[in-house]
């Protein structure tokens, strides 16, 4: 497989507010070791999972992360900021650990799914890329599974590329949905950077683009003929499919065959049938139904229910954008500095302090049955979820290809209890606290009741 050089990183891609922090941090001296870590308040309504993705594009971050020359004129023309903090930052590189949840693992509220260890400065300027990578990527991988939940084994391509919200949104797209069960993508990029496989049929432009609609389908053919999908619902899908049936015997003498068509409007069930009977009347008995069009897990399982004879579907815009419920409820948070743990209180935001681990726990037949919350240092029965990755600033094992990433997300979906795997909302998966971590919160409250804010409006998560 061949790869694409790292993208390039641009420190400036981040918050005004971190820069603002980190010349405070500078001048007050505040450099000793901080912990953040990333992990999402509630699940989406509906929602009875999420998928870990994005930690190879921190990680590849983290690894690169450096301040440019041009970036550092900037900086001191801009007005904001004294010379001595920005020429601080022409040496900054991230020199920090990281543990975190394998891409691919199932996780909950609460969890934390990545833990940055670093001095202060360097932990804090991370903040908005690592949401921003981490958030995007997890979204669309947990829609995507239940997508492929959905299909039950069906064909699932990506076709999400053109309303994306930008480049960078499809492309991760690509990999996040083939990640989480997808079959491959439509995007060319994401098979030349992650070895996705790619699917493609054509536009209704090529049909209108020929004088003839059957002139149209024996370019096509014989252009690409061990590789056709026809797009047959330019004008009349009936007329089209009858017309395709005429077509191969035409062809076959030439040992071109035709694999698939593609339904791209209308009652695609329906569609699917007729399309169907026609093309089985006409021997045409091992050509595929593809069909595509404001897909989601929902219309992917309700035409699952309902028998209908298709055999693959194209999903883009809702999966790719999670369109339902288009973002997390996530952060990044301060746990530890300075050798104590700390936390935040505001109200309905308040956060579990220390670094912290998950243990997952198992029934006999391997079906996860619950998990643990306690602080790092707690050795608890079960598997335990956050490893390390990075020490040091550097990563310390080479990038696992997306096809094992993927296997291990087929993996976690197939450990989840049935109720979890459905698309209807069902009892919450137990996520217990343990006492290390009650006992832990109790003495940072103590810790700061000693030395109060005026409006002191305490809370636990």
């Amino acid at each position: 497989m061949t790869t694409l050089p790292r993208a390039p990183e641009h420190a400036l891609l981040t918050d005004l507010y971190q820069l603002t922090m980190l010349q405070a941090y500078f001048d007050g001296g505040m450099t000793e070791t901080a912990s953040f870590e990333f992990f999402v308040r509630k699940l989406p309504e509906k929602r009875n999972f999420l998928i870990a993705a994005g930690l190879e594009q921190v990680l590849d971050y983290l690894e690169a992360l450096h301040f440019s020359a041009a970036e550092l004129e900037w900086l001191a023309g801009c007005g904001r900021f004294h010379p001595r903090f920005i020429d601080s930052l022409a040496t900054l590189r991230f020199t920090g650990d990281v543990d975190a949840m394998d891409e691919g693992t199932v996780f909950f509220a609460d969890e934390p799914i990545l833990r940055v260890t670093a001095p202060l400065p360097q932990a804090q300027l991370v903040e908005s890329r690592i949401i921003n990578l981490l958030q995007f990527q997890s979204l669309v991988a947990s829609k995507a599974a239940r997508c492929a939940l959905a299909a039950s084994g069906r064909l699932l391509v990506d076709f999400g590329l053109r309303r994306a919200h930008g480049a960078e949104a499809g492309l991760l797209s690509a990999r996040a949905s083939y990640l989480a069960g997808f079959s491959g993508t439509a995007t060319v990029l994401a098979g030349m950077q992650w070895g996705v496989p790619l699917y493609g049929t054509m536009a209704h432009s090529f049909i209108q683009a020929h004088d003839d609609e059957v002139a149209a389908f024996e370019h096509f053919a014989r252009s690409q003929p061990s590789a056709n999908t026809m797009l047959i619902d330019t004008y009349d899908t009936d007329a089209a499919a009858h017309k395709l049936v005429a077509l191969a015997e035409r062809l076959r003498p030439d040992g071109i065959t035709i694999q698939a068509v593609r339904i791209d409007s209308g009652d695609l069930g329906e569609q699917a049938r007729r399309v169907r009977a026609i093309l089985d009347a006409g021997g045409l008995n091992a050509v595929r139904v593809f069909v595509s069009g404001n897909l989601d897990e929902y219309a992917v399982r309700d035409l699952v229910a309902a028998g209908a004879p298709i055999d693959g579907f194209g999903v883009g815009t809702r999966m790719n954008t999670s369109a339902d419920y288009p973002y997390l409820d996530c952060a990044y948070k301060l746990q530890e500095y300075a050798g104590q743990a700390r936390r935040k209180r505001s109200e309905g935001k308040a956060t579990w302090p220390g670094r912290k681990q998950v243990y997952r726990h198992r029934d006999a037949d391997g079906r996860v049955t619950g998990d643990l919350l306690t602080t790092a240092d707690d050795r608890a029965p079960g598997e335990a979820l956050l490893r390390p990755v990075m020490r040091a600033g550097r990563q310390l094992a080479a990038t696992p290809a997306l096809t094992t990433v993927r296997e291990h997300a087929a993996t976690q979906l197939g450990a989840l209890p049935a109720a979890l795997r459905g698309l209807d909302p069902a009892p919450p998966y137990p996520v217990t606290v343990s006492d290390p971590l009650h006992a832990l919160a109790d003495a940072v409250d103590q810790r700061l009741q000693r030395n109060p804010s005026p409006d002191d409006r305490r809370s636990r998560p």
